[in-house]
């Protein structure tokens, strides 16, 4: 979708036209940068050209710790975010990094519209930081060469590559599992000559990096759902009018249906593709098991922040 850019006389005309900036870490043909265009064009529509802006897709205004930074201080306007990162400079928001900590991802979007979405917001804007909305990044689910995991007992022994985090690094250990924190781009070859027998992601990075080439059994365990967030620096957002606050909001909330619609097609095109190429695909109906492998690590975060205990609670026990 096109942005709306104001002409250059009109933004003078106005003493409260405004050119905002957004950062994007994705390519500009994905849904997180569908659900950003659509979400600039609403505002530019609705406030009559007054708000406009541009979306710079592609990580182009710097990296992601660097982007939030600005965003903060006001330089970069607004931006999606993954949560699992931000975790590192505000607590609430490494909850969601907990394995297993939701049940799925419809259960996600309700806890995040509701009352944890409300509890992470708080968190970020004590930072300088405006939780607009939630965008769906998609489940992370085990695959490997070896057989379907239907329980954690299926892990033990299983060479898995991980994310360079302790949190999953502790969540492949706790299942018997030997975790293997390894570069991204290493993975294939790891899995082709067995120095990993699995790894984890979602179907469309599984897919599209061919992957399941080397390790043709897929299993849905969803052990990680990381949101991200549609941010709005606090200091753009205090200088809002209050209808302008609104017109903001009501965008936000309506590129987040459309965010979540596109994702979801993006994953069943590639879960298509998966079953056209053979692969071995297993749902997981029941993870209680897996929740209850995961009780070393969730005792080792709450020991280091016992504030979060009642989100985590909350969470754990959302249906």
């Amino acid at each position: 979708m096109a942005l709306l850019i104001a002409p250059a006389l009109v933004v003078s005309a106005s003493a409260d036209a405004k050119d905002w900036s957004g950062w994007n870490i994705h390519v500009v043909d994905y849904p997180v940068s569908h659900g950003m265009e659509a979400f600039a064009a609403e505002v530019s529509e609705k406030t009559d050209g007054r708000l406009t802006s541009k979306v710079f897709h592609g990580g182009v205004l710097g990296s992601q710790p660097d982007a939030i930074e600005q965003t903060r201080l006001g330089i970069i306007n607004f931006g999606v975010f993954s949560l699992g990162p931000m975790g590192q400079a505000v607590p609430e928001a490494n909850v969601v990094s907990l394995p297993f900590i939701f049940k799925g991802v419809d259960q996600m979007h309700r806890l995040m519209d509701g009352e944890a979405g409300a509890a992470i917001g708080e968190g970020l804007a004590e930072k300088g930081i405006v939780a607009l909305g939630y965008y769906d990044a998609g489940a992370r689910s085990f695959y490997n060469s070896k057989k379907p995991i239907n329980s954690p007992d299926d892990v033990a022994g299983l060479k898995v590559r991980v994310m360079n985090n302790d949190l999953f690094v502790g969540m492949v250990d706790s299942m018997g599992g030997n975790a293997t924190p390894m570069a991204f781009g290493e993975v294939y070859t790891a899995l082709q000559t067995g120095i990993v027998d699995g790894a984890e992601n979602n179907p469309p990075s599984y897919e599209s990096t061919n992957h399941f080439e080397v390790a043709g059994f897929y299993s849905m365990s969803e052990h990680l759902i990381i949101p991200e967030c549609l941010c709005m620096s606090k200091r753009t957002w205090d200088e809002l009018s209050a209808e302008d606050q609104a017109i903001v909001q009501e965008a936000a909330t309506n590129s987040v249906t459309l965010q979540r619609k596109l994702w979801a097609e993006r994953e069943e095109a590639s879960m298509s593709k998966l079953r056209d190429a053979g692969v071995q695909i297993n749902t997981i109906d029941d993870k209680s098991k897996f929740q209850a492998a995961m009780e070393p690590v969730y005792a080792q975060f709450l020991e280091a922040n016992p504030e979060l205990s009642d989100l985590v609670q909350l969470m754990r026990s959302s249906d």
